[in-house]
């Protein structure tokens, strides 16, 4: 067994494109290769087949390697619940909940799970694409780092560093990240990847040689910037959608403070009758169609949010005029009559009124429930298909009219509500509109005169993991890629 890791001088400059790509790459190759990222910290994530939670970015790369996602491919999930506190997940399961100083000094502890996890991989797959977080050039993360170089030291792996060259400074990035690691560090940094070029690469060259020459270190390629390109990111939000000019149907989403699995909108970014807005702290709440209520990592705090920004009365105006709402995960629960949360499982202790514009109650309970899952839209009886991730709990009257029908071990579970006169729409269910009926479906009951124009998001993801392959393969040394895994 192989290990390569890939680590990036700044947080997106492009480390989970870089492997996804790589992993198609081999995989297409005839290579049994996984992923493997030993601490993550994002609110996008998926559920696993062997029923645990990993980083979204994570799971595509499984995707890309043509596997199942497993819990040992992201030993340390951490999803942040405030400035100074997040979830720990360890290989797939809840862990505890630490502030930042709390999980500084146990990540020695962390580091076991980590590797447990990575010889577990290995004994599965000949060669593993590792992935860092952040910058190994973080010296006040050094001590007991698990993400990085500690890794890679451990395991005894050589390194690829990737500089984002549209962010600018690229040379800095990448010479500034090497003189601040150890001698054993910049040895086993074995070359450079610049993504995200853009223009003429003869221009490009003399910094090239240049940086060759000032560290010792090849650079094994340039990959360009590829317009257009989509795939399930780790936590930014990144663009919305696009309205080229055409009738479109209209949807807005508040960009919660704690918004998780905001990959649920991918489908309809890329919908060329749909125009997506995020609307983020202290901007105009738009007209819209449809407004969508998201996920959330702390539910009662960004229902708390949401209010200070005005939603409430805004959803209320919206739905006057006969405009449709849509609850997902956290955002179905804001939907209801209230959301209790006795034991903090998502903050302090206590209960928050919600928006009753459903009759439910929720309540968060210990146990997070984690589950893919397929089924039917109800009345259409089209398919979906995604995954649950939750901790709350819905009763009430507003279940009785579900918006899913999900397939069971023993028979059928409803899942969701809708109102009664239809405008208002919750379900716990991401990945609702990945499947193109479903995503059709939806936007018809908002008015829309061209859903069918609904990409298959499964499809597309495809396509876009041979779009990063070929891109690899065509514009980084390959061969000497190949050589650092077979020599490693």
């Amino acid at each position: 067994m192989t290990t390569l890791m890939i680590q990036g001088t700044t947080s997106d400059a492009g480390k989970s494109t870089v492997v996804a790509a790589l992993c198609r790459a081999l995989a297409r190759h005839g290579v049994s290769v996984a992923p493997f990222k030993p601490q993550n910290m994002a609110l996008n994530s998926a559920v696993t087949a062997d029923g645990g939670e990993i980083g979204r970015s994570t799971a595509l790369q499984a995707l890309a390697c043509g596997v199942e996602p497993h819990s040992d491919m992201n030993p340390v999930l951490l999803k942040p619940e405030s400035d100074r506190g997040a979830q720990v997940i360890l290989r797939g399961r809840v862990h505890g909940h630490m502030d930042a100083l709390d999980y500084h000094a146990y990540k020695r502890q962390a580091r076991a799970g980590v590797m447990a996890a990575w010889e577990a991989l290995s004994s599965r797959y000949d060669m593993i694409i590792a992935e860092g977080a952040g910058s190994p050039a973080e010296i006040n993360l050094r001590d007991n780092d698990i993400a990085n170089m500690g890794f890679a030291e451990r395991v005894d792996c050589p390194v690829l560093l990737v500089g984002d060259i549209d962010r600018g400074g690229v040379f800095a990035q990448l010479v500034g990240t090497l003189e601040l690691l150890s001698a054993s560090e910049r040895a086993r940094t074995r070359g450079f990847i610049i993504n995200r070029f853009r223009g003429d690469l003869a221009l490009l060259d003399p910094g090239l040689t240049w940086l060759a020459e000032r560290t010792g270190k090849p650079v094994l390629g340039t990959l360009p910037y590829l317009d257009g390109l989509l795939l399930d990111a780790e936590d930014s939000i990144g663009r919305a959608g696009h309205d080229d000019g055409e009738p479109a149907l209209r949807v807005v989403v508040p960009a919660l403070p704690r918004i998780s699995n905001h990959n649920d909108f991918d489908p309809l970014r890329l919908h060329p009758r749909v125009a997506l807005t995020f609307v983020g702290p202290n901007q105009v709440i738009p007209p819209s169609d449809l407004i969508v209520l998201p996920g959330s990592k702390s539910t009662r705090t960004d229902l708390a949010w949401l209010r200070s920004q005005g939603w409430e009365a805004a959803i209320r105006r919206h739905l006057r005029y006969g405009g449709r709402v849509l609850g997902i995960c956290g955002g179905f629960q804001m939907l209801g009559r209230v959301v209790h949360d006795p034991e903090g499982l998502e903050g302090p202790a206590g209960s928050t009124p919600g928006l009753g514009l459903l009759d439910l109650e929720t309540r968060m309970v210990p146990g997070k429930q984690l589950r893919n899952v397929a089924g039917r839209l109800s009345p259409e009886g089209v398919p979906v298909s995604g995954y649950e991730i939750h901790n709350g709990v819905s009763e009430g009257p507003a279940l009785a009219r579900p918006l899913v029908a999900l397939d069971d071990r023993e028979g059928e579970r409803a899942d969701g509500a809708v109102s009664d006169d239809g405008q208002v729409m919750g379900t716990y269910l991401h990945g609702l509109f990945d499947r193109p009926e479903a995503c059709t479906a939806l936007l018809a009951r908002c008015g829309s005169a061209a859903a069918e124009a609904a990409v298959d998001y499964r499809e597309h993801r495809q396509r876009e993991l041979d779009r990063l392959a070929d891109t690899v393969e065509s514009c980084l040394d390959f061969t000497a890629i190949e050589r650092l895994l077979s020599d490693g």
